[in-house]
């Protein structure tokens, strides 16, 4: 274990250089390790915070920090976030002059820089590790280390190399992170890098805020819009399998008044980085793409991932939909799938490169792919188990929870289907198949005399639609198969003997009709600000746009949504109470606190809006019948950190009593009370008795001890 001072300064760092609180999740037990110079692997979802596992021990660690990232737009964005919180980052990349790289290492020698951004291809360059021996070198961080995985669709050759940075600084501890692996993943990256040694610390792959919904296809486009209809104005990605579906996409939406951008590797370089940026830069844009677009997009205020194409695997779409909601803020991943995106991916498998055995892997994923579209208990807890997760409970945060999903006993169409199959001789598609069943006599059935079939018309139980469904779930079963050698028609599997033998029943889940499910596709919609608050939220993103393009730096690196939406929440009357924003360090408090104050006490001599005055009226009634702040917050829609603002300011003028606000147990409460009251004079601030609670109580619960105690001292 580390003594207690790195881990107070660790702390300090954060608040002062990043402007929060509290570590989350395994972030101070993975700075811990690293910071007294340990290798960690650390597998931990988007949004979870992993830049800051090597960010914190890089500046607590003497020395320079040097970040191994794949792509030039990824360290663009950390560079620009760090120098806004005045630590100094530079980039090496392709993108800069001879003379810039030579004035970019002379800093280095100087010791004027504290981290180093590069790609593999670059470390790994013999000039590259010999300038590096003659350093002082805090850490590695090998970011995005799954691109080491030649199983994985992101392997980069140049991160086979990076083992070797064991043998040439054997004192110098390495972090490898990555958002996406599996078991025989993170096996891989541990033997290659080698990191056998490295303490593992492996998070929850749940990312709670984001709503789950995947809807049969039934006009994609259609669907695409009934969902977007709730979001006009968030920033979201719609992720197609083909460029010219792409390209198709992104002209609808534009025509339809989505402002929407197309992005695939088939674009020039210049219009797909200058795309990106647009992306990046400005708000409520929609990026239409390949997966050819995502690793590195760091923008944290993506509201929504649409998928209107099947992904090839639950990785895949865990990775692209773990894309929307990095802030932490209710965030949607919506997808609408049918049996032509199976029978198009099961022929893509058949015809790609590669053993059978790696061909057998990825049939395997694919199938998981689909037993999660056709689940009928709560998705979260189907995506989680893939991962090796338990989640005890359903979500209740996801369409099969939400909606209720029904089901009903498929067996006998379910044979009567794969008997069509059958004695239609395993060579049919879909349309023929429904044909038969429905006894429709026409020229293709006449043409091979299918009305002469013991099935023919024995399925009039069921609509077109219906049997459309049955047969996509059938194929999502593993009960038929496509033919991939013929025409794509069904075949039988062997799993569907006992079926068909009547050993087994079958159930499946009922799709909802297109009327339900358009409503359903707006009822996850997260409006994150209430319509009285809407012209404040405004003026709060238009000041931190026009301050982003002073700076050159997307928006989001001023502040993320997560803290102006916490500004809005809690209305800051001070340079002090801003300081309390979380998000809000010490830069950027000096740069640009006064700004923001301004705009929110722009509402008259210091009075609050209205409806912030509502909010903190509100708050009070719902503490005086005996809510907790945690389920104040849920009412309110608000941070656990704003409720504790409030109710420090409610105590503070004396219209709620603590223990109103706050339920502690007495010998705790009284611990508190004396560690304010230890010194003489003046109330210590909060920041003085932290380290003393930390893991006991919230910090915003001695916000409020404090507010009675100086509330008493006015008296």
């Amino acid at each position: 274990m580390l003594d207690q001072a790195p881990q107070r300064s660790a702390r300090s760092i954060l608040k002062d250089v990043f402007g929060y609180d509290a570590f989350r999740g395994n972030q101070a037990a993975i700075i811990e390790r690293v910071a007294a110079g340990g290798d960690a692997l650390v597998l931990m979802p988007t949004g979870g915070g992993k830049s800051l596992c090597y960010q914190v021990p890089g500046l607590l660690r003497d020395g320079l920090a040097v970040i191994v990232s794949p792509l030039i737009a990824l360290m663009d964005d950390q560079v620009a976030t760090l120098d806004e919180l005045g630590v100094a980052a530079v980039a090496l990349n392709s993108t800069l002059s001879n003379d810039e790289q030579r004035e970019i290492a002379e800093r280095i020698r100087r010791g004027e820089i504290k981290f180093l951004y590069l790609a593999p291809e670059r470390l790994v360059q013999p000039r590259m590790l010999a300038f590096l021996q003659n350093l002082q070198i805090a850490l590695f961080a090998i970011d995005e280390a799954h691109c080491v995985s030649q199983w994985g669709h992101d392997f980069r050759p140049e991160y086979l190399q990076l083992g070797q940075l064991a043998e040439l600084f054997p004192g110098v501890p390495r972090i490898a992170l990555t958002a996406t692996a599996d078991k025989r993943t993170r096996e891989e990256i541990a033997q290659r890098l080698h990191l056998e040694n490295a303490e593992r610390f492996l998070s929850s792959f749940d990312r709670p805020n984001i709503f789950y919904r995947i809807q049969p296809k039934d006009q994609p486009r259609k669907q695409l819009l009934a969902f977007l209809a709730a979001r006009k104005g968030d920033a979201g990605i719609v992720y197609c399998l083909s460029r010219k579906k792409v390209e198709e996409v992104a002209e609808f939406l534009s025509a339809q008044g989505f402002p929407a951008l197309p992005y695939h590797a088939g674009l020039p370089s210049d219009l797909r980085a200058y795309n990106q940026k647009r992306f990046l830069n400005e708000e409520g844009l929609i990026m239409v793409a390949t997966i050819a677009f995502g690793m590195g997009i760091d923008k944290p205020n993506v509201r929504f991932v649409c998928h209107l194409d099947l992904p090839k695997s639950l990785e895949a779409y865990y990775q692209e939909t773990g894309r929307a909601g990095r802030d932490g803020l209710p965030a949607d991943a919506w997808m609408a799938y049918g049996l032509q995106d199976v029978i198009f991916l099961k022929q893509m498998l058949s015809n790609s490169e590669g053993d059978e055995r790696h061909k057998r892997v990825e049939q395997h994923k694919l199938d998981a792919m689909l037993a999660l579209c056709e689940e009928i208990r709560c998705r979260r807890q189907a995506l989680l188990a893939y991962f090796d997760e338990d989640l005890p409970q359903p979500c209740g945060h996801c369409d099969t929870c939400v909606d209720q999903v029904q089901t009903w006993d498929a067996t006998e169409p379910a044979r009567q289907g794969l008997s069509a199959i059958y004695r239609s001789g395993q060579r049919y598609g879909v349309g023929h198949l429904v044909d038969i069943l429905l006894g429709r006599d026409n020229d293709k059935i006449r043409a091979v005399g299918h009305q002469h079939l013991p099935v023919f018309g024995i399925g009039k139980a069921l609509s077109e639609g219906e049997w459309r469904t049955l047969f996509r779930q059938l194929v999502a079963r593993g009960l038929a198969d496509v033919d991939l050698e013929g025409y794509g028609g069904l075949r039988l599997s062997d799993s569907c003997r006992p079926l068909l033998r009547g050993e087994v029943t079958l159930e499946l889940r009922r799709d909802l009709k297109p009327q339900q499910a358009a409503k359903a596709s707006g009822s996850s919609a997260s409006q994150l600000v209430r319509g009285e608050e809407r012209e404040q939220w405004e003026a709060l993103r238009t000041l931190r746009r026009k301050l982003a393009e002073e700076h050159s730096v997307p928006p989001y690196v001023i502040f993320p949504d997560s803290t102006l939406l916490e500004m809005l929440r809690s209305q800051p009357r001070s340079l002090d109470e801003m300081a309390r924003v979380s998000g809000v360090g010490a830069r950027k408090l000096e740069r640009y606190g006064q700004a923001f104050l301004e705009v929110l006490n722009g509402a008259g001599e210091g009075e609050a809006p209205k409806v912030v005055q509502d909010l903190r009226h509100e708050l009070v009634s719902l503490a005086r019948a005996g809510m907790t702040p945690a389920q104040i917050a849920s009412q309110l829609n608000c941070g656990e950190k704003s409720v504790y603002n409030m109710l420090a300011e409610a105590i503070g003028r004396q219209q709620l009593s603590l223990e109103q606000a706050l339920d502690l147990p007495e010998e705790l409460l009284g611990a508190i009370q004396d560690a304010f009251l230890d010194g003489e004079g003046e109330l210590p601030p909060v920041a003085a008795i932290v380290e003393q609670f930390a893991g006991q109580v919230p910090e915003g619960v001695l916000h409020c001890v404090r507010a009675a105690l100086q509330a008493e001292f006015e008296v």
